[in-house]
């Protein structure tokens, strides 16, 4: 494994968190949050110049194998939330080491779920921190360093981009990975800021607008209020909606349509796939609410309602406008599933992803049929193309370490003594970025009430589901740490 390089993307990893850091003590002095803000200043300054003294020699070899590149982004994620915890818990924000960090991981990996009681008490920068950690984790910050560092070499960026791109494959097909970073970030921050303004254009003010853009482009959910979208118009919780279900877009389908390859964009059969389960979760669960009698019978509402929660969980963001444990069975049933399978692959979101999901369907069904017609020759396909064994043996070996942690981790979570579906929801709602579960997780709770160790495997869940489970899994393999 090569250590020195390895060691050199974390320190860039530092630079960047701690340049990113000084946008919140901007913010806490337009506040003027004076005593906030120099943990900002001071902590940023040290992350910066550390991460200066570990990239100021270059490694002498660029060789990057596949293991390096899961490893390297695996350490990013974790020295990135370890440190961007420190000015929550230093502070006293957040006064509880465990908690700060709990936090500071469900934001960078766009989790959202929270300890917090009283979010609205926190200080302006702090809260900033917070919904910027959505935008910076969305898109990943490996995708971000090879948009601007020197470059590694073709198969080194090759190899770092797949450690942290999400589906089942990463697309080979641009020749200039820095570029296509630079790319991707292009699509991502320009479809922030579009939010952005038609959020101020509906009435919210510019503070509650940036970080209510940053935490859906990031499909994350931190809000600067304890009900969430909740207060807000109907024309502002459409637009949030919306834009939730747009980020959970594969991000190719945008580049194809800005190369003005609309027939590869319009045939992808993922898309077509996420926006048919998200409209059939919205009206079964429409009808089922209007059935049980909830918003005084009116369709419309219970429609608006299932189509924000539904594009909440299914793009793993996690925002609310109601409390979700008080819909019938049938309705949290399907927001579980759609937890489950998530967003699609290629975009800020989070689950099994529906490439995968679509997958595992055409496999169970190749197998019947060959049971059924032994002769014959049946092959899986995807946008008219063939999936290959590698690729369909992939997605079945994800989905059984997939569901593994979920029976694991599940057990581990049942320890603190709390009801099955508050444990076994709580471990889907982490597992899958997503944040909130049910009961005393649900959309108006929170995990404050978990002992410290199931905190600390929440943090694994939401690490290991961030990285599609092979990246953070790895290191702890001694294999790995062997000379190839």
């Amino acid at each position: 494994m090569n250590k020195r390089l390895i060691v050199y993307i974390l320190g860039w990893v530092l630079i960047i968190e701690g340049a990113c850091m000084q946008l919140s003590t901007i913010v806490g002095i337009c506040y003027q949050e004076w005593a906030d803000l120099k943990y900002f200043i001071i902590i940023g300054l040290v992350m910066i110049a550390l991460g200066v003294l570990a990239v100021i020699k270059k490694p002498k070899s660029n060789v990057m194998y596949l293991k390096d590149g899961f490893a390297a982004t695996a350490f990013s994620w974790v020295l990135l939330s370890l440190a961007g915890c420190l000015p929550l818990w230093i502070s006293k924000t957040i006064p509880h080491f465990i908690d700060a960090l709990f936090e500071t991981v469900s934001g960078f990996t766009t989790t959202g779920a929270t300890i917090l009681t009283e979010i609205e008490s926190m200080p302006r920068c702090m809260l900033f921190w917070r919904s910027f950690s959505h935008f910076l984790g969305g898109m990943g910050v490996v995708v971000f360093l090879l948009a601007i560092i020197p470059r590694l070499g073709a198969n080194q960026s090759i190899n770092l981009m797949k450690a942290e791109s999400t589906g089942p494959s990463v697309n080979k097909s641009m020749p200039k990975l820095r570029n296509y970073a630079a790319l991707l970030y292009g699509i991502y921050g320009g479809l922030t800021l579009f939010e952005c303004i038609l959020l101020l254009c509906g009435g919210m003010n510019f503070f509650d607008a940036i970080t209510t853009s940053f935490s859906t482009a990031g499909t994350g959910g931190f809000m600067v209020y304890n009900d969430s979208m909740a207060r807000f118009s109907p024309y502002l919780q459409t637009v949030v909606a919306v834009f939730m279900m747009l980020f959970g877009v594969n991000f190719y389908v945008y580049i194809a349509i800005l190369s003005r390859r609309f027939k590869q964009a319009f045939k992808n059969e993922e898309v077509w796939v996420y926006i048919g389960l998200t409209l059939a979760f919205t009206v079964a669960i429409a009808i089922d609410l209007s059935s049980h009698g909830m918003f005084e019978g009116r369709f419309f509402q219970s429609l608006h309602q299932s189509y924000f929660y539904i594009t909440s969980v299914e793009s793993s963001t996690g925002m609310a406008i109601t409390d979700v444990n008080q819909w019938p069975e049938f309705s949290k049933c399907l927001v579980l599933i759609a937890t489950c399978i998530g967003a699609c692959a290629g975009s800020t979101g989070g689950g099994l992803k529906v490439s995968r999901f679509v997958i595992l369907l055409k496999g169970i069904k190749k197998e019947f049929t060959l049971i059924l017609h032994p002769r014959t020759v049946h092959t899986v396909r995807m946008d008219s193309k063939k999936v290959t064994h590698e690729v369909s043996r992939s997605v079945s070996v994800f989905f059984v370490i997939y569901m593994a942690i979920v029976i694991v981790t599940t057990i581990l979570i049942s320890l603190n003594g709390f009801d099955f579906m508050t444990s076994f929801s709580s471990v889907l709602a982490t597992l899958n970025n997503t944040g909130p579960g049910m009961n005393i997780v649900g959309s108006t709770g929170n995990y404050a009430g978990f002992s410290v160790f199931s905190k600390l495997v929440f943090c694994f869940n939401m690490l290991a589901g961030r990285l599609e489970l092979y990246p953070f899994l790895l290191i702890f393999l001694p294999a790995a740490w062997k000379r190839s």
